[in-house]
């Protein structure tokens, strides 16, 4: 079953001085505000990037898609936690994303629990669509 989820973005000004918002529509769980300066910069200043979206989407698949593999191999994890870095270059667009997962699942060793996160990570939906980028892993047990 196919589903669609939909945002929508209000942007007013050029680049360098303008911001807008960005909606998430279909969970209708905010309104966001975004700048050219949150995406440049180190401080995003309360303010949001399309990276820092896409970080937040690329973490939560691989959760999804970790723990369902995880599951299927006889090791459900207890939790999951997984941050996700994704760089964006001026003049050249996003360039990578990099997955940090800490674990805990019990009966797992390290090395079955790295093997199993190298295939969430090539096989989650957003890991998919970032195909012609850089995607690069660190996972470690609990």
């Amino acid at each position: 079953m196919a589903a669609t989820r939909s945002a929508h973005a209000v942007w007013e000004g050029d680049l360098l001085k303008g911001s807008g918002t960005v909606s998430l529509d279909s969970s209708g769980i905010g309104e966001y505000p975004v700048s050219w300066p949150a995406r440049t910069d180190e401080a995003a200043n309360g303010r949001t990037s399309p990276e820092e979206l896409i970080a937040a989407a690329h973490s939560s698949c691989f959760n999804m898609a970790f723990s369902n593999i995880l599951a299927k191999a006889g090791n459900a994890p207890t939790r999951l936690e997984t941050k996700a870095d994704v760089t964006f270059v001026p003049g050249q667009g996003i360039t990578g994303s990099h997955l940090t997962v800490r674990g805990t699942v019990p009966g797992l060793d390290a090395d079955e629990f790295q093997s199993l996160a190298e295939d969430a990570k090539k096989n989650c939906p957003v890991s998919q669509a970032l195909a012609g980028t850089t995607i690069t892993l660190t996972a470690e047990l609990a």
